[in-house]
Parts: structure tokens; C-alpha cells; sequence
């Protein structure tokens, strides 16, 4: 693989080549694990980060994770240390959000967040990209920051990046899933769930396709392994949950897996909102 580009010329030199290359297949399905199953409930990330959140509230969150087995609970750094020791030895892990949710905090303040969180045994990392950056192309500041991140949280930490769609447009999502890609993040992940609309079909496609694309043109380094998507915002129905896997989600950040999992069990895809908790 070639050295990452040094100047936002470079960059936009690269972004633009990757983006008239190819074309997403809207049409392409894929395989989504059986819901009901082990497989499909780890697709599920836990989610409760509202500022105002009970002690009762997270009870209720972990209680719910052990029982249905999500992948994670996703909390805000200063939860970590509390879900750590009530998660230990159930195989659910806990993720924490870093510069949530706008993502324009200092570097130094997200890196703060980042240690926090490790030290206090979170696996996961959900971090949000400064879109108002990336909105004036500055992609050299972004890259910077990204990469210090990666350095501070190593494999196999699992480092997202969350694009927050609703403030950008195709060629931006693009963009900042090839940042992403080259500096090497796990997952892309479509939204807070504070800002504007979630995740759309139409973008995890996208950001799906970018993934693979990232892997397939070189841009990334092979240690790095695939890229994944994470949908999130507005995932709250059974229907909702499998037509994002279809779309090419690998994993779900909502707050309504006990009514996902519910309608699973009961066989249905109605499309019912059983449990209407904001994300």
C-alpha cells in the first residue's frame, strides 16, 4: 500500500478517484443472521446515553444485556467502570462513546475520553468525527486525529467512527468512510442518534461499498483486516433490525434491542414499535 496522503490536495486527489470508480448495487442483499439466534442478538449494541439517565436506568440496561446476551452495552466514559464490573464474565462487552455527540471537542479532550474508558475496561470505542471539518475538506486535520486515536486505542480495540449522515452528503459520506478505512477503524457508524434523522438503507448501502472498496483498492493496511458498518438512530422494529443487516449492517446501536429480540422470539416482522425508548 501506498504512504497516506500528507496535504488536503492529496486527499481530495484520492477521495474523488474513489468515488467515480464504481458504482453501489442497491439491489445486493446480505446475509443477516437468523433472528431468534445467539448470531442475531450479537448484533445488537445496548444503548442508553441520555445526559439524564437514572442509576435505575442502567440497572435495567445491564440486566437486560445479560439476559438477551447483546454484543455491548454502549455507554458515556464515566459509566464504563460500573458496567464492567456488573458485565464481568457474561461475554457482553461494554462500549463508550468519545466526543459524543457533536464531535468537535479538542483532540486532547477526545484522548482523554479514550483513556478513561480504557483504563476502566472498555473494549469498544465509539468515536465522533468532526463532520464540520470534513464539511471544509479538511482532511489532513481529520486523518491526524484519527490516527492518534487508533495509536491510543490499539487492537484489538474495536474503534468506530461515527459519520453523523444526517449532516453530510453522499460525497462527504464517502469521504469520511476512506478516511476511516485508511486509518484504520473497525466499524463506520452511521449516526448518534442526537442529531438529525439515523441510519437510512440508502447510506449503510453506501457505507457497506465502501468498506469493501477501501479493502479491494489498497488503501488499507492488511493488519488492519475488513472494515464494518454500524447502523444506528432509528433502529427500533424487528423489520428495522433485519433490513439493515440485509443492507450490510454488522452490528445495531439502539435502545430498543429488548423489543427487537422480543419480536424475534415471537416470530413476527409486523414492524410494531414495542419498546419506543429514544435512542
Amino acid at each position: 500500500m501506498a504512504p497516506p496522503p500528507t496535504t488536503d490536495a492529496e486527499w481530495s486527489t484520492v477521495i474523488s478517484s474513489f468515488e467515480k470508480s464504481w458504482t453501489v448495487d442497491e439491489a445486493k442483499k446480505y446475509p443477516a443472521p437468523a433472528p431468534g439466534s445467539k448470531e442475531f442478538n450479537k448484533t445488537i449494541d445496548h444503548t442508553l446515553l441520555k445526559l439524564d439517565a437514572t442509576a435505575e436506568q442502567f440497572d435495567k440496561l445491564l440486566e437486560e444485556a445479560k439476559q438477551e446476551k447483546f454484543a455491548t452495552v454502549c455507554v458515556r466514559p464515566p459509566e464504563v467502570a460500573k458496567c464492567v464490573s456488573s458485565l464481568k464474565g457474561t461475554g457482553v462487552a461494554v462500549a463508550s462513546v468519545i466526543g459524543f455527540h457533536e464531535g468537535t471537542y479538542s483532540l486532547d479532550h477526545k484522548l482523554s475520553e479514550t483513556t478513561l474508558s480504557l483504563t476502566s475496561g472498555a473494549l469498544e470505542l465509539d468515536t465522533v468525527l468532526n463532520y464540520p471539518s470534513l464539511q471544509s475538506r479538511s482532511y489532513t486535520t481529520i486523518f491526524t486525529e484519527l490516527t492518534a486515536l487508533r495509536s491510543a486505542a490499539p487492537s484489538p480495540v474495536k474503534l468506530k467512527l461515527i459519520l453523523e449522515t444526517s449532516q453530510l452528503d453522499r460525497s462527504q459520506i464517502i469521504a469520511a468512510s476512506v478516511l476511516a478505512g485508511v486509518a484504520g477503524y473497525d466499524f463506520i457508524k452511521t449516526s448518534t442518534g442526537f442529531n438529525g434523522q439515523g441510519a437510512t438503507l440508502e447510506n449503510v448501502r453506501l457505507m457497506k461499498a465502501c468498506c469493501e472498496k477501501v479493502v479491494e483498492d489498497g488503501l488499507r493496511e492488511e493488519k488492519f483486516g475488513k472494515m464494518e458498518v454500524k447502523a444506528s438512530g432509528g433502529v427500533r422494529t424487528l423489520k428495522d433490525a433485519v433490513e439493515m443487516l440485509e443492507a450490510g449492517a454488522s452490528r445495531l446501536g439502539t435502545s430498543g434491542g429488548v423489543g427487537i429480540v422480543k419480536e424475534a422470539r415471537e416470530g413476527k416482522r409486523s414492524g410494531e414499535v414495542l419498546d419506543k425508548v429514544a435512542y
